[in-house]
């Protein structure tokens, strides 16, 4: 009786100290390579996301893209240079390049312009054919800038004591200008057709006045052209036309 009660002690020994093997493994296996119980879970690690390719997070459904103005604001930029390049965004672009539509010659830009007059052109006189009793008056701008010939020319015979009256049909619609080498002209007639003309006498020396930047003023030095040996005749009906930038427009062909 005694042996069986020792033996049914020892089993239930045995079987504790097997129970308390067991939980001091497991204890072990928890702080080792076993599981391991980490409390409960948050938030934070069930939405962590795994990064993107560039290792940049991926922006919130709803929120601005980077770089993108936020809702209601307006995002601008100024550059400086021609043309434009390419960006991204809403934005306006300023730049600075080179003025066009201006005159490509030096000589003609404003403030490089005077009055063409008897000390920067040639001029010279030459009775034509055709139409009859005409003179061709032609100014040819020797100068380095270019000129303006205004209005018409003044004409004065020897000591010619009346000025030629100018055929306002012949008013051009813009100032004629001559760039350096250029030529205008003018023409003359210098008696009328039907013999109806007063005091008919022949020139020997002839005068050219350029008027300035308002009717009547003087734009500068006179000419004085050479005539033909046996001079130019005329007589009242004498007229001039307003200076023109081409002959044919000059003599009315």
């Amino acid at each position: 009786m005694t042996a069986l009660r020792s033996t049914r002690t020892t089993r239930r020994l045995a079987g504790a100290a097997a129970v308390a093997l067991a939980a001091l493994a497991l204890t072990a296996c928890q702080n080792g390579t076993g599981l391991k119980d980490g409390g409960a879970a948050t938030a934070s690690d069930s939405a962590t996301a795994p990064p993107s390719p560039t290792g940049a997070t991926s922006p919130a459904p709803g929120s601005p893209a980077p770089g993108s103005p936020a809702p209601g604001s307006t995002k601008t930029g100024t550059g400086t240079g021609k043309g434009t390049g390419p960006g991204t965004g809403p934005g306006t672009g300023s730049g600075s390049g080179e003025a066009k539509g201006g005159s490509s010659d030096p000589a003609a830009a404003a403030g490089n312009r005077v009055l063409c007059n008897g000390s920067n052109t040639e001029v010279t006189v030459q009775p034509v054919a055709r139409p009859l009793n005409h003179m061709l008056i032609s100014v040819k701008n020797t100068g380095s800038k270019s000129c303006d010939l205004t209005y018409y020319p003044v004409l004065r015979f020897d000591e010619m004591q009346w000025a030629p009256a100018p055929r306002q049909e012949t008013h051009p619609q813009a100032v004629v200008s001559l760039a350096p080498g250029q030529s205008g002209h003018a023409a003359a007639m210098l008696a009328a057709a039907d013999g109806s003309g007063e005091g008919g006498t022949t020139g020997q020396k002839l005068t050219i006045a350029f008027q300035g930047r308002t009717p009547n003023s003087s734009g500068g030095a006179s000419a004085t052209p050479s005539l033909p040996a046996k001079g130019i005749y005329y007589d009242s009906s004498l007229t001039v036309t307003y200076w023109q930038q081409n002959i044919e427009d000059a003599l009315g062909s």
